[in-house]
């Protein structure tokens, strides 16, 4: 009984369509040192700790959920989006740094693109968007010379992965319900890989000289090409992205946020949600160190 049942989960949940050697970045030994990169560490881990609070709203999709499976996935990925909120305190807290606002990029990323539909959350929000997120997460841990920052995201990352499994094979399977909503996942897909292009940009152009920052815009450029790989395995893109023509593009983008604005002309309007006032919250704004606190700890 208890070997059928745990072979049923398995099935339920199979491997990531891009294995962790492939979304590995090599960063050739270069290291990331909580005291000498202390205020950087603090800025990355706050584009973080924005994404996990936005994570937690995938309860808002319990109500859209098309199945008891998914409903029970989004039950639980929420209260994993809790901890990993918790997590991102902790780290800024051996950090001796406080919680501070998101980039306008991570922002739009996050929030300013939430998707309509449940088709559109599990292929744009899980798969696209929480592979985006694992594969830095992935490069924190690699360089990151701090044994419990790096057990702490360790611990995130297989609830990460899970979470991108979930994306993939269910953007699959409403692919294969609905081979017309593909048009329409890739060119929110597209906006969003443009979304972190422009990051990169921002990052090659405002971030000070650095081993590990050197080298970001190869990392976010590495990264976009396996999002591409992903949207090819998953069935959203049917031949590589070099050979889509303009109007190609042009026409799945319109197609993306022409069917948004039919379907809710103030989708794309600012809301109040949490995550425009998380940092005011209490559990969150009295984690923010006292003066003279700010000290590295634990650093190994």
């Amino acid at each position: 009984m208890y070997t059928r049942l745990a072979a049923t989960r398995r099935a339920s949940f199979p491997h990531m369509l891009l294995s962790r050697e492939e979304m590995t970045f090599d960063f050739a030994g270069a290291r990331l040192e909580p005291e000498r990169d202390r205020k950087l560490l603090a800025w990355v881990m706050n584009q973080f700790l924005y994404g996990e609070v936005s994570g937690i709203q995938c309860g808002h999709w319990l109500y859209q959920a098309p199945d008891l499976e998914a409903a029970r996935f989004f039950s639980r990925q929420a209260v994993e989006e809790f901890q990993h909120v918790e997590n991102f305190l902790r780290i800024l807290e051996i950090l001796g740094e406080g919680p501070a606002p998101a980039h306008r990029l991570v922002r739009f990323l996050s929030t300013g693109m939430m998707p309509a539909t449940f088709e559109e959350h599990v292929c744009l929000e899980m798969a696209l968007g929480e592979g985006f997120v694992l594969m830095a997460l992935y490069g924190v841990i690699d360089t990151i010379a701090h044994d419990e920052i790096r057990a702490i995201l360790g611990r995130a990352v297989k609830q990460e992965e899970r979470h991108v499994e979930f994306g993939e094979q269910r953007t699959m399977q409403a692919i294969r319900e609905r081979p017309a909503l593909r048009r329409r996942l890739l060119g929110l897909s597209l906006v969003s890989m443009w979304a972190v292009r422009r990051l990169g940009a921002f990052m090659r152009s405002r971030l000070p000289r650095h081993e590990v920052l050197s080298q970001l815009p190869e990392f976010l450029g590495f990264s976009v090409a396996c999002a591409e790989r992903r949207l090819l395995r998953m069935g959203v893109l049917t031949k590589p992205l070099a050979e889509l023509t303009a109007l190609e593009k042009g026409l799945a983008i319109a197609e993306a946020y022409g069917a948004a604005v039919f379907r809710s002309p103030f989708r794309l309007l600012p809301k109040k949600r949490l995550t425009e006032t998380y940092l005011r919250d209490p559990a969150v704004a009295n984690r923010a160190p006292a003066p003279g606190e700010n000290k590295i700890r634990m650093v190994r």
